[in-house]
């Protein structure tokens, strides 16, 4: 199967831009799974909870339309992250959908610096989602600093991992490529570039270099740190699913879980 990310550059609050720029790139794309920056159409630095909730859609709203109908023209799946309102609340969140219309939605559990007074946490489970040619689980940006989150999906039998993000620290580039090792799974991260600073002394600058990894830790393709960029690259999921590091050495059948102390 083919699977992409798009780098994009949003534009703060400028919903139907941003969609609009996102849905020209996936015309041009032929893949099988597209997986998108977090917070794509929005935007990243809200200044309050409220201004969230005002641009903030359900899962039923414009965007994840928008991109279903892309889905379902190109035969393809999407995880795109968003701002999600419910009732009473804000969500940090991410779809997947496709031909046949939305497949499911993840929460961030882990949420990154001011993201904490804007968002609700999600409370999980996570999920796995089988869309015929792999199964896809999905985290959100720093949910890659705890290595249980892509352990857990990768136990659950995710063959890829996609992951929207808006990294502005240097170090998930190389993180994700040992939770692609440690897990024996794809990893597709799909960061975003460019700069925000609507809060005074709080200038944000993104890192690009989104990239696919593979189960042993090869980088097959990596976005650079500026300008959006589209990259396309072939793989086989089936290969997620060999867990053997050596013949004597299978990933998951050698854990111990009783030695390990998960309780906090």
């Amino acid at each position: 199967m083919r699977v992409a990310f798009i780098q994009t550059d949003p534009e703060f609050g400028r919903v139907r831009a941003n969609v609009a720029g996102v849905l020209g790139h996936i015309e041009k794309v032929d893949a099988d799974l597209i997986v998108l920056p977090e917070l794509f159409s929005t935007g990243y630095q809200f200044k309050s909870r409220a201004e969230a909730m005002r641009l903030a859609e359900r899962s039923d709203g414009y965007t994840v339309g928008a991109l279903t109908g892309a889905a379902r023209k190109k035969n393809a799946f999407i995880v795109a992250g968003f701002a999600e309102r419910t009732d009473k609340r804000v969500y940090n969140s991410s779809f997947i959908t496709g031909p046949g219309g939305l497949v499911g939605v993840y929460r961030k559990a882990h949420l990154f610096g001011d993201e904490k007074g804007i968002f609700t946490a999600g409370s999980g489970p996570y999920r796995v989602f089988d869309i015929g040619p792999a199964r896809v689980g999905v985290m959100i940006c720093f949910d890659w600093i705890m290595p249980e989150v892509a352990r857990t999906l990768a136990l659950k039998g995710a063959d890829i991992i996609a992951h929207p993000s808006n990294l502005v620290l240097p170090y998930c580039p190389a993180a994700m490529i040992t939770r692609s090792v440690e897990n024996r799974v794809f990893t597709v991260t799909c960061n975003r570039v460019g700069t925000e600073e609507r809060v005074r002394g709080a200038r944000l600058e993104f890192i690009g270099t989104s990239q696919v990894v593979s189960p042993r830790g090869e980088v097959l393709a990596r976005a650079g740190r500026r300008g959006e960029s589209v990259s396309v690259v072939e793989i086989d999921p089936v290969e997620a699913r060999d867990k053997r590091v050596t013949p004597a050495n299978d990933l998951f059948r050698d854990r111990r879980p009783r030695l390990y102390d998960l309780e906090p």
